[in-house]
């Protein structure tokens, strides 16, 4: 398959070329999924797909067009090109569109970052459906649950990258995951709900099914006599299952494109020092087994760690060639792979158990963020604490701020990052930060 795919991404090019583009990038892929429902311990869904695309950039001088298709059979694939040209030609000119630099290709690591396990694909139906039933299972130990919804899912990735100055690659990825989600009986008309995931690119890293139903149970519990939050300005706790969204906040604008467009309060930051000693972050590519690994990007650009932020102080952002011209800058990457931030000593509870006031978030509702300013606003569910108490759960909050200030207050990292998907980020604490509910 893997030959098969190089070749049609070759053939794309080659025909482009002919065709009188002057530079060409395709990419095509094969992917299948596989997907297990369960609902109340019953089967309600058992799905499978497979498709296969292929994009394609044309270049004819600055002129620069993208298309996709579904179609690889040989005899689709020069009309589809014949016509990604003709449009490419009809284009206005663009000062700053051209393939990447040869040279970003250079340095790919030769490395096997075991991203593909050949048995995760033999997760047949019968043993996704019995994962399902026991996490459900599990999921029902409590008279207040009205229901409880399972899945598992597989998948199997295979895709090249080839381009016309010179770039050649490929890649392959697995991934299998399981979760729970449970909705429990409060007072009143009030049904919390709560809900467990987790998994990765190898079969090892599928949860087991009872303690992922526990889990996702012991979360719903935990919302039960959910009250209206107060408001004060006080410590905030993110607990690191969720912390990664609001690291993932911070870096919304963090890239070429919205600093090129004037929307991003990064501009002209770069070396400054932005944020408390205590946040280090790093996008690092080459995390074994990594859930955003790879060893070159959608560019081609050859994968090296990069540090965003260290001790404080910004020393990369996300550049891809395009924006990169645009903005001035030395192309980086255009995305992220694998978020790790530095943790620091001390776990989630003791972080707790040292606050004598605070905020603990364990759930964001949604809200808004400024690229330009960094100011935001964001619903919160969590828990009050009092004297390192964790007391009952709250809702119906809102914290505000800034979100350059909030990480310039950074107080403590902690030493728990989440272990599941592309970003490690342990609990955060911040201090002085308000909250708006009663």
């Amino acid at each position: 398959m893997r030959e098969e795919l190089q070749g049609r991404a070759h053939e794309a090019v080659a025909l482009a070329l002919g065709l009188g583009a002057s530079g060409a990038r395709a990419h095509a892929s094969r992917s299948r999924a596989l997907e297990t429902v369960v609902r109340d311990g019953v089967l309600e869904k058992a799905q499978e797909s497979t498709s296969r695309s292929l994009s394609l950039r044309v270049w004819i001088g600055r002129r620069c067009s993208g298309h996709s298709t579904n179609d690889l059979r040989p005899e689709a694939l020069r009309p589809f090109v014949e016509e990604a040209v003709a449009i490419t030609k009809a284009l206005e000119e663009d000062p700053f569109q051209d393939l990447p630099d040869p040279a970003l290709y250079q340095g790919r690591p030769e490395v096997d970052l075991e991203l593909a396990d050949g048995t995760v694909m033999d997760n047949a139906a019968a043993a996704r459906e019995a994962w399902g039933i026991a996490a459900s299972e599990a999921a029902h130990a409590d008279p207040r649950v009205i229901s409880a919804s399972t899945f598992v899912s597989q998948s199997h990735d295979i895709g090249a990258l080839v381009a016309s100055n010179g770039l050649s690659g490929h890649w392959e990825g697995t991934s299998l995951w399981g979760g729970a989600e449970v909705t429990v009986r409060d007072e009143g008309d009030a049904r919390p709900e709560a809900g467990f995931y987790g998994g990765g690119t190898h079969k090892d890293r599928l949860p087991d099914a009872a303690a992922a139903g526990r889990e996702a149970l012991a979360r719903a519990l935990e919302r039960l006599g959910t009250g209206k939050g107060p408001t004060l300005k006080t410590t905030m706790i993110v607990d690191p299952r969720v912390s990664a969204q609001i690291v993932r906040r911070l870096l919304g604008a963090a890239n070429a494109g919205s600093i090129s467009q004037g929307r991003s309060f990064y501009a002209g930051k770069l070396g400054q020092r932005m944020f408390a000693p205590s946040f280090t972050l790093l996008d690092d590519p080459l995390v074994r087994r990594g859930d955003g690994s790879r060893t070159f990007d959608s560019e081609g650009i050859a994968a090296r760690p990069l540090p965003i932020v260290e001790e404080g102080v910004l020393r990369n952002v996300f550049v891809d060639t395009y924006y990169g011209r645009k903005a001035g800058l030395a192309p980086t990457t255009g995305s992220s792979s694998n978020l790790i931030v530095k943790p620091g000593t001390r776990s989630r509870d003791a972080l707790v158990q040292a606050a004598p006031k605070a905020v603990l978030v364990t759930g964001w509702l949604g809200g808004n963020s400024d690229a330009t300013t960094g100011d935001f606003s964001l619903g919160i569910r969590g828990h009050i604490v009092e004297n390192g108490v964790v007391g009952p759960p709250v809702g119906e909050m809102n914290c505000t701020g800034n979100l350059v200030e909030l990480f310039a207050n950074l107080m403590e990292v902690g030493n728990d990052p989440w272990p599941y998907g592309s970003a490690r980020v342990p609990t955060l604490v911040f201090d002085g930060v308000q909250f708006s509910g009663a």
